[in-house]
């Protein structure tokens, strides 16, 4: 979506309008709005939307016109939600969420490539981060890496990642697939960038059918606003807390054996000698 500070209001294609849900306003013909370049664009109507910014909802009137961009975000949208517009660094800023912008003709950009920063060895059938720097920069800023041919010939993969270009150095996560040990030299190209136009955020949502169990649901001693806090939080962390006894002391994350010969170990309860059969005995502590 297109955010324009010399336009006054916020406005969206005809054909698009057509496809949302809302209240259309029809309004007198003959009335339209004067383009930047002085061209006109009639308007058809007004039209209550809902326009999603990040991972927030705005609902705000906006005009259906005959315009080019599907939509447009225009400086009364802008300042009735206080965006704060930073053009350095090609952000907006909404209730302290950062939204990076794009300019338009950064989908037009030629691909980058990304230099390994110096020399690095990537060890026989393993996986590693290389630092990296752009070979051109200013083009853009965000990117999703992939691999150049001529690295993938030589047995070495490079994983699909967002990287931001602007940082002084940009992680490449690179695979050697060969039983050898592969140099990089500095200098080589290691990925080529393909530029980012969009990116949105999503809050993170929870199923309802995940419900707490009993055990957790028992929040007693605790006022009204003191049990939603701990219940949203048991709610979001509920796979790090115990539902019962039955789930306490096990872990399929790491599995490991220990050779015990022809003796297989045998399950009994932690125990101590005490000291004075210790010394007379000789028993085992």
């Amino acid at each position: 979506m297109l955010a324009d500070t010399s336009a006054n209001v916020t406005q969206v294609k005809t054909d698009l309008a057509q496809k949302l849900k809302g209240n259309f306003i029809y309004m007198a013909p003959n009335i339209s709005l004067k383009t930047a370049i002085g061209e006109k664009a009639e308007i058809h109507g007004k039209l209550d939307a809902a326009i999603e910014c990040g991972s927030r909802k705005f609902q705000h009137r906006i005009y259906v016109a005959d315009i080019t961009d599907p939509c447009i975000r225009g400086l009364d949208f802008l300042q009735k939600f206080n965006f704060t517009v930073d053009l350095e660094k090609n952000e907006i800023w909404t209730g302290g969420e950062k939204i990076p912008m794009f300019s338009a003709s950064a989908g037009h950009s030629k691909l980058c490539s990304v230099l390994a920063k110096e020399k690095t060895i990537i060890p026989a059938r393993s996986e590693c981060l290389i630092q990296g720097v752009p070979e051109v920069s200013g083009k853009f800023r965000y990117a999703v890496t992939d691999f150049p041919s001529q690295v993938s010939q030589k047995g070495v993969l490079v994983a699909a990642t967002l990287i931001d270009l602007k940082r002084e150095a940009i992680p490449i996560q690179v695979l050697n697939l060969d039983n050898k040990p592969k140099t990089i030299e500095k200098g080589a190209v290691i990925a080529m960038c393909e530029p980012v136009v969009d990116i949105v955020t999503r809050p993170q949502e929870f199923s309802e059918s995940l419900r707490l169990p009993s055990i957790l649901e028992n929040l007693e001693g605790l006022n009204e606003e003191q049990r939603a806090t701990v219940r949203e939080l048991l709610q979001e962390f509920q796979n790090l807390f115990s539902a019962s006894d039955s789930d306490v002391g096990r872990c399929n994350i790491t599995q490991h054996r220990i050779n015990t010969g022809n003796c297989p170990p045998i399950k009994q309860y932690p125990r101590r000698s005490i000291y004075s059969k210790e010394r007379g005995n000789g028993a085992p502590s």
